[in-house]
């Protein structure tokens, strides 16, 4: 054969090959900056793999987009794997729907930038992934206290709000347990439009005056259960937004904190009703609230909250163990009308003990104009612990039965 009849045959043959391996590359799913997916193996994305360093300094942000876009690309069962280790990151934003069922396995930590300019909104934000599971002994750091000075919403109304750690939106089927939500710089979880979640041994850990560090908040989500899990904050311990329905709170440790609460609603127009709501078997522990149901005495939404069910409950210590509050009104933003449109109604306390650290230790707050109806009280004893004063009830119409209580609390 001749020798240029030998180069054709050779150029041609590395055309085809460059052209096969030019569709290889095009077909390859490829995550955010440029890595395959192929970069995972077994279907187990582990981050130290694609780049990320457990010193607790070195941006790690980039390796954790790239497991996420080959774990939620992936069919199947698919995992990411954060070692031990302290792993920095900006924020994160993971989105779906995917293909398979991702499990995010946390045994190390992840550490929130501090910059505030480089957020948008959250720090870490999963939206629209069903059977999605984040579980682990590792923590989620949002390193609050170095930015906590910049919050302004105990001094404006309309105040930044500062990045929530975890913001899960419109997860179904989804699982969050064993982990550590550290020090958020505002809210430590949030579960919107959420359907059939579950939060267990999971635990909150910030100090009781750190600003709007909720433990866990949820709103417009229906079928969420949250159990054995203990919660340290500088707000609402578990706060149960509007259009809540079906919430399951069972084994919660709560305190420092403001309690377990209802609302505040009526905030904001639109707002949706909340109903069947079961706290049992939960311990406060010097929280500044206990039970508590809230609603702004100007509110802007017509809605009802009811067939709420509390047993089972110890306070110890707790401020304003039991509290309907519907002239909510904090930093004095409303307008003192009375004019409220929420309905409280078919509300139970079952065996509610321990101590109280306000002599009133049931307060019924009721709107004048919507009387709150079906509240029954049925075995509570919480007895002030202060030596200053007597143990008191203060109920405002209210309408119901309490039977089984300590004298000075059956008010109703």
């Amino acid at each position: 054969m001749a020798l240029s009849n030998v180069a054709t045959m050779v150029r041609g043959l590395l055309l085809v090959a460059l052209v096969c391996a030019a569709h290889a590359a095009k077909d390859a799913p490829v995550a955010k900056d440029g890595a395959a997916a192929a970069s995972c193996d077994g279907g187990t994305c582990d981050i130290t793999k694609l780049g990320a360093s457990g010193n607790g300094k070195t941006d790690s942000t980039k390796a954790l987009e790239t497991a996420w876009a080959s774990a939620c690309g992936g069919t199947g069962k698919q995992k990411i794997l954060i070692p031990k280790g302290d792993y920095l990151t900006g924020p994160l934003n993971f989105k779906g729907p995917c293909k398979g069922d991702v499990t995010i396995q946390v045994d190390g930590n992840l550490l929130a930038s501090t910059d505030l300019s480089q957020y948008k909104s959250n720090w870490i934000e999963i939206l629209r992934v069903d059977n999605l599971v984040i579980t682990g002994k590792g923590k989620l750091d949002g390193q609050g206290p170095a930015v906590w000075n910049k919050n302004s919403c105990a001094k404006k109304y309309d105040c930044k709000i500062l990045p929530n750690s975890l913001v899960l939106d419109y997860v179904n089927n989804g699982e969050v347990s064993g982990i550590t939500l550290l020090n958020s710089k505002f809210f430590h979880m949030n579960v919107f439009q959420c359907k059939d979640m579950v939060i267990k041994d999971v635990t909150v850990s910030a100090p009781g005056d750190s600003p709007n560090t909720d433990g866990i908040h949820m709103g417009d989500s229906t079928g969420v259960s949250i159990i054995n899990t203990n919660i340290a904050c500088g707000d609402d311990c578990i706060s149960i937004g509007p259009g809540s329905t079906k919430i399951n709170i069972t084994g919660v440790t709560c305190g420092p904190g403001h309690g377990i609460s209802i609302g505040s609603l009526g905030r904001y127009k639109d707002e949706k009703d909340v109903t069947d709501i079961t706290v049992k078997d939960c311990t406060l522990k010097k929280s500044s609230n206990g039970l508590r149901i809230k609603a702004y005495e100007d509110a802007k939404s017509v809605l009802t909250a009811s067939k709420i069910h509390y047993e089972n409950i110890k306070m110890e210590d707790a401020g304003n163990p039991i509290i309907i509050d519907m002239k909510y009104c904090p930093n004095k933003i409303c307008t003192a009308s009375g004019a409220s449109k929420v309905t409280v109604k078919d509300v139970s306390f079952k065996n509610v003990t321990g101590t109280s650290s306000t002599p009133e230790a049931v307060s019924l707050l009721c709107s004048d104009k919507i009387p709150c109806t079906g509240v029954t009280m049925d075995g509570v004893e919480v007895e002030y612990s202060g030596t200053n004063n007597k143990t008191m009830a203060v109920c405002k119409n209210a309408k119901g039965s309490a039977t089984g209580c300590l004298k000075e609390l059956a008010c109703l």
